[in-house]
């Protein structure tokens, strides 16, 4: 069971309030969500400009929900139970679910989140297409792309929802992963020749992610 950590009654009661005054929102666009915070190796902490063109839609008491949880103690693999659902998603987000369930949907959350950070971070990079659809969709970049078209995705299972929920934390940038300038990773059973010319930041599951 997650426990609810450091809670005093009147930080308990303002953060009951929060919530309930989120969830009386409606869904809005939000531009500028897309801004991965994020912890590097060396505990520095980093966030990347958002990608301007990228708008997506984002339920507010949801992100004020899962930060107010986070900060409390929930862990990451907690917050996409949670968030975990076949609930419709925009075109950009639903992107960024379909590259995380087809690259890692075998991974942990975190490895989950980091593979939503590249193409995040590649999107604001100003070196790749400027939104998420356009990052995933790119001529031979992900593998699961055939002719920039997705294959389809089994909406009922559980590996479906945790993506969209994955999808949905990295936008709401609730919990920290990869930084900004890391804009590329391979599975570790194979060795491309293009990671030479980079510095290797880590390694989660079976994913090594690295930035120039």
């Amino acid at each position: 069971m997650v426990k609810l950590l450091g809670g005093r009654t009147a930080s308990a009661v303002i953060g009951f309030f929060m919530l309930a005054i989120g969830s009386s929102a409606n869904a809005q666009d939000v531009a500028a969500l897309a801004q991965p915070a994020v912890a590097t190796v060396s505990s520095a902490v980093t966030q990347a400009p958002a990608a301007s063109s990228v708008t997506v839609k984002l339920l507010p008491a949801m992100a004020t929900e899962a930060a107010w949880l986070y900060k409390g103690g929930w862990p990451l693999q907690a917050l996409v139970d949670k968030f975990a659902s076949n609930a419709p998603l925009d075109e950009q987000t639903n992107c960024l679910a379909t590259a995380v369930y087809f690259e890692a949907r075998g991974e942990s959350a975190e490895g989950q989140l980091a593979v939503a950070r590249v193409v995040m971070n590649r999107a604001a990079s100003g070196r790749y297409p400027p939104d998420w659809c356009s990052v995933v969709k790119q001529h031979a970049q992900f593998s699961f792309v055939r002719h920039g078209e997705f294959p389809s995705v089994d909406t009922n299972s559980y590996a479906w929802q945790k993506a969209e929920a994955v999808a949905q934390l990295a936008v709401a940038n609730v919990v920290p992963s990869l930084s900004n300038d890391v804009l590329w990773y391979h599975a570790n059973y194979v060795a491309p020749t293009w990671r030479r010319s980079l510095v290797e930041v880590q390694q989660i599951g079976a994913h090594i992610f690295y930035r120039a």
